[in-house]
């Protein structure tokens, strides 16, 4: 059942049941993957098959666990071979020997969440050269070093609305923190450079007094909260661009004094976080459906693997239930724009 959630362009952005609780393939007990090479070998590439593997910051994570999911639900709408491979943390090289294992399979294609802008180029660079097509989302490379970028929405979009967020909470006053992913992240890196100068812009009220990394660790995540609080008693609010951040964020903050005292917002799935948004802890928080983020970029893999496009700006292609999309500048694909979850709203969607 399709939920609410619109993108403003006009394509409709589907919430798909229970793809927070999806299973993810090819990783083993311990979080890693024992195979990088997955499921999809050279046999299926040489085939003609739509081999391709998922290739996450680091898995466990929920976030990947749906977004990858999507991926895999596309790969079966047009008959191809899914794997998902990653590290258990979400180092800047962490993904390098992934990349040239799968290279060396001749996989189809790769669909890759870049912990590093340019730790992993030369290795995507190799993959290119052996026939293999890179596809990037959620956190891009060096343009040079991939075909697409799948971009979930602008980097200007997803830091005003985090920035809208924190300052509507607030009384657009006050101290504030960022609890973010990896300090390499390139998305994060983006959005809180826009935040910053967004804030100096137009809330001039708001100071922000520090920016931490949680490294998309729970307890890592957990432990930087209890840590501002300390630092700074006159908190007012944490501001967490990452799902796994915004989760521990509020789960500190559900049973401390700070409760009620300081908000916590940003990007999160409505499954992690409705016992928070139901208990008072969190007001609002945003995000796109990370299920389409996945499926968009598995299409894109399949438009680009028959030669449909190359990835230069104006090309077009079908993405099953999703409609059409055009490449725009840079060999990006634009997913849509955030959305706003609340009190109001959380219970329309499961995922």
């Amino acid at each position: 059942m399709k939920s609410p959630l619109m993108k403003r362009g006009g394509m409709a952005v589907a919430a798909l049941a229970g793809m927070a609780l999806a299973l993810t393939a090819c990783s083993s007990s311990d979080g890693e993957s024992s195979d990088p090479s997955g499921s999809a070998g050279a046999a299926g590439a040489e085939s003609g098959d739509y081999s391709i593997t998922f290739l996450p910051k680091n898995l466990g994570n929920a976030y990947f666990d749906t977004s990858d999911a999507g991926g895999e639900e596309a790969i079966e709408e047009f008959g191809g071979t899914y794997a998902e491979v990653g590290p258990a943390e979400a180092a800047p090289d962490a993904q390098v020997s992934y990349i040239n294992t799968l290279a060396q399979q001749g996989v189809g294609a790769v669909a890759v969440s870049a912990n590093d802008p340019e730790a992993i180029c030369d290795a995507l660079n190799e993959a290119r050269d052996a026939g293999t097509k890179v596809v990037t989302f959620d956190s891009d490379t060096n343009p040079e070093c991939r075909d697409l970028f799948i971009n979930q929405a602008t980097a200007d979009g997803i830091a005003k609305v985090q920035v809208d967020m924190i300052a509507e909470q607030i009384g657009d006053a006050g101290q504030i923190a960022i609890l973010s992913a990896s300090a390499n992240a390139t998305n994060q890196n983006a959005w809180i450079e826009t935040m910053e100068q967004l804030l100096a812009d137009e809330h001039p009220d708001i100071e922000l007094v520090d920016v931490v990394y949680g490294d998309d660790d729970d307890q890592t995540s957990f432990d930087k909260t209890a840590a501002l609080l300390q630092t700074y008693p006159d908190l007012k609010g944490i501001v967490s661009p990452t799902t796994v951040g915004i989760a521990a964020a509020a789960r500190y903050i559900s049973t401390s004094d700070a409760k009620g005292q300081v908000a916590v917002t940003g990007l999160g799935t409505p499954n992690q976080m409705r016992e928070y948004v139901e208990d008072g802890t969190v007001t609002a928080f945003a995000l796109w459906n990370p299920a389409d983020l996945g499926y968009l970029a598995a299409y894109a893999a399949k438009a680009l693997i028959d030669g449909d496009i190359t990835g230069a700006e104006g090309d077009s292609f079908e993405a099953g239930k999703l409609g059409e999309y055009t490449v725009d500048a840079d060999g990006t694909v634009l997913l849509g724009d955030p959305y706003v979850f609340d009190a109001d709203n959380i219970g329309d969607f499961d995922f």
